[in-house]
């Protein structure tokens, strides 16, 4: 089992940072939404940090996140965005202390560098889901999945998929994020052991056929055959090609999994996307696949 942070309480000190690329506009509504939570947001020198395209230079970036990770009165740290830059600090950093004072990391996109370490090397459960800079533009639903997730309060998904799942039910861990982000961790201390676990995989911006590439990759590591289930989420923002691929995500996604038994669902609420539902990797969930009818919860 992995080890879950404390769940936070009213009055909790929070740390917002930027570990990858530089802010581009305020997250003053985001912090607000958090106080209204009841939560005390302290923000890292990285949020007005400028390095080119990123939240300051490498060694910048990682003495800020590290004082959030030795801060024992720091209950949680959001990533406030993406872009790219977390795998160019995580070998940066001491988790020493926190793995004898594990807390909250949330985030998505190329925080997945540090979602899959937390599992990996620190045996430690995270949080998949909306992040200060996309707050805005967040649905009510997705921030609620966030602030139930971190609050430790029950809550379960339950949508209809557009394209046909393969039925079925599975319960096992929780693994998963942006699916370029956890190829680049292959083969590295931060890579999560797949087998018996449920997988869910999402990316933004990528052609069809490096959507095709990956999952292949993990095919032929023998990663998929291993799986309990997986969860498909948003492969949005692709972009258009001259001479068409022939296949859409779902499509070359279904096929390549096609010879194995296990649950598959499309169209999970999350990703790059508004709705983009927190979700909590390293814990332990039943998924119920019918045709088009999905439900995830948590043991």
């Amino acid at each position: 089992m992995y080890t879950q942070p404390p769940y936070l309480k009213k009055g909790d000190k929070i740390a917002i940072v930027c570990p990858a690329n530089k802010l581009k506009k305020s997250i003053s509504p985001a912090i607000a939404m958090l106080e209204d939570w009841g939560l005390e947001v302290i923000t890292g020198k990285s949020i007005s940090g400028d390095h080119f395209n990123f939240a300051g230079d490498d060694e910048f970036r990682a003495a800020d996140m590290q004082v959030f990770l030795d801060d024992t009165s720091i209950k949680a740290i959001l990533a406030a965005r993406g872009g790219y830059g977390g795998i160019r600090i995580i070998d940066k950093l001491d988790f020493s202390t926190f793995h004898q004072n594990p807390k909250w990391i949330a985030g998505f996109s190329d925080t997945t560098a540090f979602l899959s370490h937390l599992l990996a090397a620190l045996n430690t459960q995270s949080i998949h889901g909306q992040m200060p800079a996309s707050f805005e533009t967040g649905t009510p639903q997705s921030l609620e999945t966030l602030r139930k997730a971190l609050f430790g309060e029950d809550f379960s998904y339950a949508y209809t998929s557009s394209f046909p799942n393969r039925g079925g039910q599975a319960e096992g861990i929780l693994i998963g994020g942006n699916l370029s982000l956890l190829i680049a961790l292959q083969g590295s201390v931060s890579e999560v052991d797949y087998t018996d676990k449920i997988l869910f995989v999402e990316d933004v911006g990528e052609q069809e056929y490096a959507i095709d590439r990956m999952m292949r990759m993990l095919k032929r590591s023998g990663k998929l055959a291993g799986l309990k289930g997986l969860i498909v989420g948003a492969f949005n923002s692709v972009p258009p090609q001259e001479i068409p691929f022939g296949q859409t995500p779902e499509e070359l996604i279904f096929e390549i999994v096609k010879e194995y038994d296990y649950p598959v669902c499309f169209n999970f609420p999350a990703g790059h996307i508004d709705d983009n539902q927190a979700l909590i990797l390293g814990r332990e969930v039943m998924l119920k696949v019918s045709n088009n009818d999905v439900v995830l919860s948590y043991k």
